[in-house]
């Protein structure tokens, strides 16, 4: 995995993660690495896969069984869709519009 120095790593793992459950890499009800078999496979400090981990168990889209690991949860894909629609109406598509009126790009220019 490749990080961006514009990004807290925790927060690229975790949409790596999401990433990974989208495309049907990670199922739901499935297992996901541990802790320390992912901050190995990825080249971090355990500590910051605990971080992504408490990110997406906040969001619902994985939960923890106590001694055995950390699992996908049912309705992850939904929540995962749901909350990057949001970012993308909230943050990305009003960020686009501005620089878009900035350069005078019209949306004809994008209908063909």
């Amino acid at each position: 995995m490749e990080f961006d120095n514009n990004k807290a790593i925790y927060l690229q793992i975790s949409d790596n993660i999401c990433s990974r459950i989208l495309s049907g890499m990670l199922v739901t009800g499935g297992r996901i690495p541990s802790v320390r078999e992912w901050g190995a496979e990825i080249g971090v400090n355990p500590n910051t896969v605990v971080r992504s981990y408490e990110v997406l168990t906040d969001m619902g889209v994985i939960y923890q069984k106590r001694g055995i690991g950390f699992f996908v949860a049912e309705d992850a894909r939904q929540r995962i869709l749901e909350a990057q629609k949001r970012q993308f109406l909230e943050q990305e598509l009003p960020a686009f519009l501005k620089k878009a009126g900035l350069l005078g790009v019209n949306l004809s220019d994008y209908i063909k």
